[in-house]
């Protein structure tokens, strides 16, 4: 084959330290599209990204040469490091992240949910969606890291 050919959709989620409500509805959309700055930074495309006060989901479709934790080590310090100089000094992001694939014919789907995530933290707590994204990915975890 002369060429390559991919399609890598990641459904990405991670949340602020001890998942603190810090980022604003003021500057969230700000934070949103810096966000989606970074991954086209890296020749990425942010298809949307989105979230409420304590955590984060973007829907990034990556090249192939790109490792997932690094993208997120980089998407995360870059992010820090804005947020702290532009909008709330105690700012930081927890450790970890949930990164799920996602199959072009479910790309609307994750994006639609992603959209819809004020309307969905209004009745369910982060815990209880990344559970339920943990579940339907049938990735097995341990409670004491969720808490």
């Amino acid at each position: 084959m002369g060429s390559t050919f991919f399609s890598l959709h990641y459904h990405i989620v991670f949340s602020t330290k001890e998942r603190r409500p810090l980022i604003r509805a003021e500057w969230r959309p700000r934070l949103h599209s810096y966000l989606g700055g970074i991954i086209s930074g890296m020749n990425g495309v942010a298809e949307i990204v989105g979230g409420v006060e304590d955590h984060v989901h973007l829907l990034a479709s990556l090249r192939p040469v790109h490792r997932i934790a690094d993208v997120l080590r980089d998407l995360k310090k870059d992010s820090t490091n804005w947020v702290k100089e532009n909008c709330e000094q105690r700012f930081s992001w927890q450790e970890g992240y949930a990164a799920f694939t996602v199959s072009p014919s479910a790309t609307d789907a994750v994006r639609d949910y992603i959209a819809s995530q004020e309307t969905h933290h209004r009745k369910n707590s982060f815990v209880d969606e990344l559970k339920e994204l943990l579940a339907k990915a049938g990735v097995e975890y341990e409670e004491k890291y969720l808490l």
